[in-house]
């Protein structure tokens, strides 16, 4: 079971160690030639990488970062990503 970033108590329910998830939605920008994602759950996330993999692994680190900020304490919750890639239509790959 995974609780979302961005719901009212998900604070609460990651300091009592509930894996968090977040929602993520990355475009590929064709002017600089990288990947972009932004999240509408965790405010603050905005990352960038060559390929998908490096994405996903910046995204991560990201989250946990932020995560961590925002509950003033490093809890170790395992974040889960719902990565939506969008090109330049806006419509969504899966």
């Amino acid at each position: 079971m995974f609780y979302r970033v961005g719901l009212p108590l998900w604070k609460q329910a990651a300091k009592l160690g509930c894996p968090m998830m977040i929602r993520v939605n990355a475009f590929f920008d064709k002017d600089a030639n990288v990947f972009v994602a932004t999240s509408p759950d965790l405010k603050g996330l905005v990352a960038e990488a060559d390929t998908l993999d490096a994405l996903e692994k910046e995204v991560l680190a990201s989250a946990l970062g932020l995560i961590s900020f925002q509950l003033q304490d490093k809890y170790r919750n395992k974040i889960y990503s719902e990565l939506r890639v969008r090109d330049s239509l806006q419509i969504a790959l899966a």
